[in-house]
């Protein structure tokens, strides 16, 4: 697989990392068997970064990768996030004592002595423009607790806000062919700044890989059930913040665009790519098979410019009126 650097930490990494929520919790049951053999086969395909959370789950996705960690002896990048772990939940997440405690219990279940990322898991924007979490995490980063530390967030205001502040390694933000925002506000500042971007939900939530229908249903217990219209969480971490049935008509009206040799999702996680501003993207997995064919896109060429500006009309006319939520 073909690595970039990580931003100004000085680290490579393979630019199709994975994403762990779905291993966690919220995508449906997932056994542990299954994840872990997951984790091996994205490792053995290239992947070098897994993107977690410390409330994937409760702690059961940075618990399994800290299995496969020493079961393995992988020298993986590990980025994980804090802020949403309850207790004590909000405000009190964004106190000094509770980072400190959340990543300490991140530490424990990783099974590493410092963390390689740290990142604010979509705290409120409030809560970052008064700053203190930024000296949090300096603090932390001083101390030797953790590498570095990043932000996921929102909305690109969030990400404006962010990008500037002094020690920022990375920002996460939405990006795909149905979230095209960042390209026009975000990627030059991060850029000229070296804060490495991790992109995540590069396939809306499965629907850039083509296989949905508007009969499609999901269990219970998959947030593409449960929070489809922003009942739980933004609106926009499901499907894009795109009504379902209108996300399936617009993966559909894509396929003919898609080049002989491609599926839907390898073009969709290859626009990702052909953008220089990526450091990673991070799709994620339920099965090992998907893991491997998340790494395909790596492997695809360019898809070149006048695809890329149908893409681009695609989105301003068809895609945009319809994006809900924090953008």
């Amino acid at each position: 697989m073909k690595a970039r650097l990580f931003g100004h930490t000085g680290r490579s990494v393979g630019e199709v990392g994975l994403g762990t929520w779905q291993l966690g919790a919220n995508w449906g049951n997932v056994t542990d068997d299954v994840a872990l053999a997951t984790l091996r086969a994205a490792w053995d395909a290239g992947t070098t970064l897994f993107d977690t959370a410390d409330v994937y789950g409760a702690g059961r996705s940075e618990t399994l990768i800290g299995r496969f960690l020493r079961e393995t002896r992988a020298k993986v990048f590990v980025a994980t996030k804090l802020g949403r772990f309850s207790p004590p939940g909000w405000p009190g997440n964004f106190t000094r004592a509770a980072i400190r405690e959340h990543t300490e219990a991140s530490l424990r279940r990783l099974g590493v002595e410092t963390l390689d990322l740290t990142q604010l898991h979509c705290i409120p924007f409030e809560v970052l423009q008064r700053g203190e979490v930024f000296e949090h995490l300096r603090e932390l980063k001083r101390e030797g607790k953790i590498r570095d530390f990043g932000v996921s967030v929102e909305s690109m205001a969030e990400a404006d806000f962010c990008v500037r502040q002094p020690g920022l390694a990375s920002l996460q933000i939405i990006f795909n062919v149905f979230r095209q925002k960042p390209i026009h506000t975000l990627f030059a500042e991060a850029r000229q700044r070296n804060v490495a971007l991790l992109v995540r939900l590069p396939l809306a939530s499965g629907l850039l890989a083509g296989k949905f229908t508007t009969a499609t249903t999901f269990p219970a217990d998959d947030h593409r059930n449960f929070n489809r219209d922003g009942q739980q969480f933004n609106v926009g971490e499901t499907f894009a913040g795109l009504p379902f049935a209108k996300g399936v008509a617009l993966a559909d009206a894509l396929k003919p665009l898609v080049p002989a040799g491609l599926t839907l999702a390898e073009l969709a996680l290859r626009w990702c790519l052909d953008f220089e501003a990526v450091s990673v993207i991070i799709p994620g997995a339920k099965n090992p098979e998907q893991a491997r064919a998340n790494v395909r896109a790596s492997e695809r060429s360019p898809l070149g410019p006048e695809l890329h500006a149908r893409l681009a009309d695609f989105y301003r006319r068809e895609v945009e009126p319809h994006i809900r939520g924090a953008y």
